[in-house]
């Protein structure tokens, strides 16, 4: 008894000093003259560039920055001495974009990263892609088609995850063919009633999911799913050999047939986890919200362009927007299928990326959908250019609220937000 007693102290002991680990002691700081990040076209943005240990500059510290427009800067230098730790630099833009200033520090051996992205009239941003005559025609034949299958749903009480306020189910449903299904967890509240409902749509990757137990707690039934075919209560290990293995870059399958693309199938089941909220849970017949963040952003629109049962979508860094940007010497979303070539040779897969394209979507979204996006602007997966020329796309309500200084990750103020608004915004 006592080992045991000892084992469990010096695991616990273990575990918070390892919890404690967080941050750099150096950092690399870029910041813009203007609070907002925002110029006008022709302006000349300031930045100031700072390399601290313990919040004090490091005098004589060795950088490296590139700087111009996002994903395309022609401002490169290496190797630059900050006799005091500080740095100026200066650009513009001619027309609306963003312009990013990278840098690079050395200390002690080791690398460390700062970045800001500057925004010039993104208000006026325009994507590049073209939609296809028979964009949503085809999308609709999609859907009908689909249909045809019968959900044939399983559930599974998950007892472990439950509350005394919430059900925790995993459940499954038939997508676009017989014995093809698409999993997911189910939480409902434990009072009886009709409740408004929120499908919740993953980003890249193949992992297990949780289900949103706190928005279920809330009076919102919510059901979050995979979209790769496979249960989500799985080890991490199964997952990880999956991606690793058959789904490695599954992204890239398919994307010279509109029909055998890897993501038909992704987005048509989104809309038939709408199907098993309104046919399977109690379910009010009136709030419906979908959302998700990077790749589940790019669904977020679809599901919302294709589905009017939906009245609100909240897109977070939404990926897979306006591809073909590249192709002007624009930055594009990711996965960036045409940056690296240009698009040579590639004039069937550039074709069918305008029926996998968010901008394309967001075209279809209607004024009785509500929606709120959010973004960084030193992102560098999605570029915010992407992102704002989305967000200036749609014609129905929406609201922006980017937070600048995000990467491609979220600040806890942005996720209490998000969280905040969707939850208002289901209940009115």
């Amino acid at each position: 008894m006592r080992r045991l007693i000892t084992l469990l102290w010096t695991l616990v002991t273990v575990l918070a000093v390892s919890a404690q680990i967080r941050g750099n002691s150096i950092a690399v700081s870029v910041v813009p003259d203007h609070q907002d990040w925002k110029y006008d076209v022709g302006e000349t943005a300031t930045f100031k560039v700072s390399v601290t240990r313990s919040n004090t500059l490091i005098d004589n510290v060795t950088v490296d920055y590139a700087a111009g427009p996002e994903m395309y800067q022609d401002v490169k230098k290496t190797g630059v001495v900050l006799k005091d730790g500080t740095l100026t630099l200066k650009g513009k833009m001619t027309k609306p974009g963003f312009y990013r200033v990278d840098v690079t520090a050395r200390v002690d051996g080791k690398e460390y990263k700062g970045a800001c992205g500057a925004a010039f009239s993104p208000e006026q941003l325009q994507p590049s892609t073209l939609m296809p005559q028979d964009f949503a025609a085809f999308w609709q034949n999609a859907v009908s088609e689909a249909r045809k299958t019968p959900l044939n749903p399983t559930r599974r009480l998950l007892p472990e995850r439950c509350t005394e306020d919430v059900n925790v189910y995993e459940v499954s449903f038939q997508n676009m063919h017989p014995n093809f299904r698409t999993y997911g967890i189910l939480c409902v509240p434990v009072k009886p009633g009709k409740y408004p409902a929120m499908l919740r749509v993953p980003g890249a990757g193949v992992r297990p999911y949780g289900g949103d137990v706190y928005s279920a707690s809330q009076g919102v039934i919510t059901l979050e799913i995979g979209i790769h075919g496979i249960p989500v209560t799985m080890e991490q290990k199964v997952y990880d050999d999956v991606f690793n293995g058959a789904l490695m870059n599954y992204w890239e399958t398919g994307m010279d047939d509109r029909d055998k693309s890897y993501y038909k199938r992704v987005v048509i089941g989104c809309i038939r986890a709408n199907d098993y909220i309104e046919q399977y849970t109690e379910w009010n017949g009136q709030g419906l919200a979908v959302t998700g963040s990077s790749q589940g952003g790019f669904l977020t629109l679809a599901t919302a362009a294709l589905d009017k049962r939906v009245t609100c979508y909240a897109p977070v860094h939404a990926a897979l927007c306006d591809h073909t940007a590249s192709l002007k010497g624009v930055a594009c979303g990711w996965p960036h299928y045409f940056y690296w070539n240009k698009g040579k040779g590639e004039e069937k897969k550039i074709e069918v990326s305008r029926y996998y394209d968010g901008v394309n979507f967001a075209r279809l979204i209607t004024d009785k959908q509500k929606g709120w996006f959010s973004f960084g602007y030193n992102d560098d997966v999605v570029p915010p250019t992407t992102a704002w020329a989305t967000y200036n796309t749609v014609k129905g309500p929406k609201e922006i609220s980017p937070y600048q200084a995000t990467w491609h990750f979220w600040f806890q103020e942005q996720w209490d937000e998000w969280e905040n608004w969707l939850l208002k915004t289901l209940k009115n």
